[in-house]
C-alpha cells in the first residue's frame, strides 16, 4: 500500500491556484521525491502508480515544468506559516553548485535556522560559475525585507565569500544584524586611527584585546567609523576572524550556527534528494524544482514534529545527535508513504491547515 497523489492533490487545490491536473502532478513529484531520493524526472516517472506508461508520466511531469511557475515569494510566506516559524530569523546565506555537463548550475540561497528546522525561503539562479555579485545579494535580501521586515532578521550569517565594503555598507545601512568571517588580509581602520590587517590585529600580542576594538574596513566610508566589531579563535590550527555590527563576544557563538546551511545543502543533495541528479538548466525550471523540493522538505519537518514534540535527539559517545532532525523526518515519512499513508497525509494536511487562504500564489501559469 502506497500513499495515492490525490489525497495531497486535493488540499494544495485549496491554497495553490492552479488545475486539478496541475496539483496532482505537482502532489506527485513532492511524493515521487521523496521516494526515488532523487529529483531526477525519469526517476520520478517510474515511481508513480496506475496504468500509465512510465514515457506517459515522463512527458507529463515534462509539461509541468514547462509550463508551470510558482511565485517564490508566496513560498517564501507559505513555508514560514506551515512550519511555524516566529521572528526574528536566524537567517544563513550561501552558494551551493554543481554542473550538468558543462553548464554551471549556481544557486545563492536565504534560509531561515533554527534549532529544528532549516528551510530555504528565497534564492537565486546566477547566470555565471563563482561567487555572487554585491547587487544580487542586495536584491535577495531586499525580497526578504520587503516580505518579512528588517526588523525581522536576529542576525545574518555568512563564510568568507559574502564580504566586500559596499555589501557591509549596505547591511550597516539597514539596520541588519550581522556575523561574516573575514579573510585575514583585509585591512581595518580601528578608531584610534590605526590602519592593521586583520592577520596583524589576531597575532598573540592583540587577541586577547581583539573584542575591544572597534573600526571600519579600509575604503569604507568614513560615516561607518566605529560600526565594525572583531572576534577571533583559533580551531584545530585554523584561525576564523569574523567580523559583526553587533556584541563581539557573542559573535563567534552565533558564526556556528553558520554551518546549518551546509547541512541544508546536504540534505537536498547526497542525504536527502540528489539534487545534482536533475539535468533542468533553465533557471525557472530550477527554481520550481528547488519549490518542489522545498515542501517535500516542510512535509518531513511536520512528521520529526509529530514523532518527537518535545524531546531530544539523544547524543552519540562523540557528543554529536545520532541523527538530525531532518533525517528522522525523511526517515519517518519515506515509511509512512510506503506503510501508514492515512498518517502521511495527517502531518500534510496539518501544516497546510496553519497557511491563511489570502497567501495564494499570484504568478502561475
Amino acid at each position: 500500500m502506497s500513499l495515492s497523489p490525490d489525497a495531497l492533490a486535493l488540499t494544495l487545490s485549496r491554497h495553490v491556484e492552479l488545475s486539478n491536473d496541475r496539483c496532482q502532478t505537482l502532489a506527485m513529484l513532492i511524493v515521487g521525491v521523496l521516494n526515488a531520493r532523487t529529483v531526477n524526472l525519469s526517476h520520478i516517472a517510474s515511481q508513480v502508480g496506475g496504468a500509465a506508461l512510465v514515457a506517459s508520466s515522463y512527458r507529463r511531469l515534462q509539461r509541468f515544468f514547462q509550463y508551470v511557475r510558482l511565485d517564490e515569494d508566496w513560498l517564501a510566506k507559505a513555508v514560514v506559516t506551515m512550519l511555524r516559524l516566529a521572528p526574528p530569523y536566524r537567517l544563513c546565506l550561501d552558494r551551493t553548485n554543481w554542473k550538468v555537463g558543462t553548464r554551471d548550475i549556481n544557486l545563492l540561497v536565504l534560509c531561515i535556522t533554527t534549532r529544528r528546522a532549516r528551510i530555504p525561503v528565497l534564492w537565486d539562479m546566477l547566470d555565471h560559475g563563482g561567487p555572487s555579485t554585491m547587487a544580487q545579494r542586495q536584491a535577495l535580501l531586499s525580497r526578504f525585507i520587503a516580505l518579512f521586515g528588517a526588523d525581522s532578521i536576529e542576525v545574518l550569517l555568512a563564510d568568507r565569500e559574502f564580504i566586500g565594503n559596499q555589501w557591509i555598507e549596505f547591511l550597516v545601512e539597514k539596520h541588519i544584524p550581522f556575523v561574516i568571517r573575514a579573510p585575514e588580509r583585509l585591512i581595518v581602520a580601528l578608531d584610534d586611527g590605526r590602519c592593521m590587517s586583520l592577520a596583524s590585529l589576531t597575532r598573540h600580542r592583540y587577541l586577547g584585546r581583539l573584542e575591544t576594538l572597534q573600526g571600519r574596513f579600509e575604503g569604507m566610508d568614513e560615516r561607518f567609523a566605529g560600526t565594525l566589531r572583531f572576534a577571533a579563535k583559533r580551531r584545530r590550527g585554523t584561525l576564523i576572524v569574523v567580523v559583526t555590527n553587533g556584541g563581539s563576544k557573542t559573535a563567534l557563538n552565533s558564526y556556528r550556527k553558520r554551518w546549518q546551511i551546509e547541512c541544508l545543502f546536504a540534505h537536498t543533495k547526497t542525504r536527502g534528494f540528489n539534487m545534482e541528479d536533475t539535468r533542468l538548466t533553465r533557471p525557472e525550471k530550477l527554481s520550481l524544482l528547488i519549490a518542489v523540493v522545498t515542501l517535500a522538505v516542510a512535509w518531513a519537518q511536520a512528521c520529526a514534529n509529530t514523532i518527537k514534540p518535545n524531546g531530544d535527539i539523544p547524543r552519540a559517545k562523540h557528543g554529536f545527535r545520532r541523527k538530525s532532525w531532518f533525517r528522522i523526518g525523511f526517515d519517518t515519512l519515506r515509511n509512512w508513504l510506503q506503510t501508514d499513508p492515512p498518517r502521511a497525509t495527517q502531518a500534510w494536511d496539518t501544516i497546510w491547515k496553519r497557511l491563511p487562504k489570502k497567501l495564494k500564489p499570484n504568478r502561475v501559469v
